[in-house]
């Protein structure tokens, strides 16, 4: 493993002539920050190289003067081989079917099929996410069991089951012809890695209804992204429901801070992951948002983001020598691995669910689905798990999902309003 960190603390002992505890040990290797600061240099020992590779063949000019075998992969990995679509709708999901009378029938089965598949696959995988990160394997009546501690390895096992489902799909079925150099997913993917890695780890400190809600609230650090990354404007009810948000996700918060049986330092790391993962993932949304200006699909996406997430987790995780205890884990306990395959599964059928339900009824009633679907999370996550929930904080949930579907009704509001306009007087894309 990468010690150096360790190494460095211990100096005075070493040099004193005294051991390392094996408690001491293990205390730095159960710290979060300390484990994400080494899969942090697992994925800077890929993305360096990486970096200088890329930048050698375009100071060589290597589209002229490039010859051999090694000539094709190249050229789609750093330069790519078409230009950007000038409208970004071009390079996102193709025109959506409008229903017509004589398929209402088909129309009402397509969509309860896309809620119950988007609300079975990311239910269940709230209920698993929560299951084995806070809860112990083995346990017997003399055996306390142990607890799986490696979030990194569940984010390679969703995102190897996911590269797998997206190549088949592309495989399978017409694409449009990719013309996005394949180093630009890289970074979505490491993006998406970090936000994944947070979302779990923050489990350990954190309940997974205050995990909720604080994903709900990531509407403001996605709008502070679209302005620093693409620079995007909003109107005044984006900020108006982004407020309430905020007001909401704070009366949850303060009225279940006295009910805690946690430290101070332990809620506070939860709140640094949860803000790590939002930021992370309101990233991976806009520069994914950006790659669309290219031709492709959202399966295409899927998969180029996936590509560089399994190496990238594969390479830090044998790199610690993690790989292996892993599977030794899994391999100990079989429940386990029913669990971490069904997360798998439920993460890529989601994601598929997703592209299908936003081509067939648009992004507000996929939005509608989801939001319910948070709701629905944390009601199974308090019965299950018996997280109690103050009357203020109920009030904070109701607040959260009120700002959420006034987003949605402004939104559809906004978009009725612009299909009326003249062609001249149409108003900004909004997000």
């Amino acid at each position: 493993r990468f010690c150096l960190p360790l190494m460095l603390a211990s100096l005075p002992t070493m040099a004193a002539g005294e051991e390392i505890p094996a408690a001491l040990q293990e205390s730095w290797g159960d710290f979060w920050l300390f484990r994400f600061f080494i899969n942090a240099a697992g994925y800077a020992s890929i993305v360096v190289p990486g970096f200088l590779l890329i930048q050698y063949f375009k100071r060589r000019n290597y589209l002229e003067t490039g010859r051999g075998i090694c000539f094709p992969v190249i050229k789609s990995c750093v330069f790519g081989s078409e230009v950007k679509s000038l409208h970004q709708e071009d390079g996102s999901l193709p025109p959506r079917a409008e229903p017509t009378e004589s398929s209402t029938a088909r129309q009402v089965f397509k969509l309860v099929f896309c809620a119950a598949g988007l609300q079975a696959s990311y239910l269940t995988w709230g209920v698993l996410q929560e299951r084995v990160m806070t809860r112990t394997y083995g346990a017997t009546e003399t055996d306390p069991g142990e607890k799986f501690k490696d979030s990194q390895f569940l984010v390679f096992m969703n995102r190897i089951l996911a590269f797998t489902v997206a190549g088949l799909y592309c495989a399978l079925t017409k694409q449009p012809r990719h013309g996005a150099p394949m180093y630009k997913y890289s970074f979505a993917s490491l993006s998406n890695i970090l936000s994944s890695w947070c979302q779990y780890e923050a489990l350990k400190y954190v309940s997974f209804p205050t995990q909720v809600l604080a994903k709900a609230s990531k509407v403001i650090p996605v709008m502070m992204m679209g302005k620093l990354v693409s620079r995007k404007s909003y109107e005044y009810w984006e900020y108006l429901t982004a407020a309430l948000i905020s007001v909401g996700v704070s009366m949850f918060l303060l009225s279940s801070a006295p009910n805690r049986h946690m430290s101070t330092v332990t809620t506070f790391s939860g709140i640094v992951l949860l803000a790590g993962y939002i930021i992370f993932d309101s990233f991976t949304s806009n520069w994914q948002d950006a790659l669309f200006t290219y031709k492709m699909s959202p399966v295409q996406m899927m998969f180029g983001v996936n590509v560089f997430s399994c190496l990238f987790t594969v390479g830090s995780l044998l790199e610690q020598g993690a790989l292996l205890e892993s599977v030794r884990f899994m391999a100990r306990h079989s429940e386990f691995m029913a669990h971490a395959v069904l997360l798998s599964v439920c993460s890529a059928c989601g994601q598929l669910f997703i592209f299908y339900t936003i081509n067939q009824f648009g992004a507000a009633v996929f939005t509608i689905i989801m939001t319910l679907r948070q709701a629905f999370a944390i009601l199974l996550s308090c019965l299950i798990y018996g997280h109690t929930v103050t009357v203020m904080g109920g009030l904070g949930v109701a607040v959260v999902f009120m700002a959420l579907f006034l987003r949605v009704y402004a939104r559809s509001r906004m978009k009725k309003r612009s299909k009326k306009l003249p062609p001249g007087d149409t108003p900004i894309q909004k997000v």
